[in-house]
């Protein structure tokens, strides 16, 4: 994995307590759980970061950082990839409104219209 690459949320998400979710802006009530690693990942792609960035975030958290933190990071990236959840660009990517911050942080109205005229979808 190329650590260069800024990574960016290509979903919305929610911090409802203090738990990081997948969700849904049509029916907020259902929510998808996300795992630790992949919650932590999810929430700080904002896409004006680099994975060299985050990697060096992560090994701050720690007093003495796990030898296999940034495989275990890369592996994360790459499941979230997969599930389309996150992507990788070259360049700092400026997020829509409407994935920009978790939904409790958002205009509802405004975040749906604006999907609505971006045809955004998440399949």
């Amino acid at each position: 994995m190329d650590n260069t690459q800024y990574f960016y949320r290509t979903a919305i998400f929610t911090r409802k307590d203090n738990q990081v979710s997948l969700v849904d802006i049509d029916k907020p009530e259902d929510t998808t759980p996300m795992e630790d690693w992949m919650a932590v990942v999810v929430s700080l792609a904002d896409g004006r970061h680099t994975v060299s960035e985050l990697i060096e975030y992560m090994r701050a958290q720690y007093r003495t950082a796990p030898r296999e933190l940034e495989d275990t990071l890369h592996s994360v990236l790459e499941r979230l990839q997969e599930g389309k959840i996150v992507q990788l660009s070259d360049q700092p990517v400026e997020l829509p409104y409407y994935l920009a911050e978790p939904l409790e942080s958002l205009d509802i109205e405004k975040a749906k219209k604006l999907i609505r005229e971006d045809g955004y979808t998440h399949h």
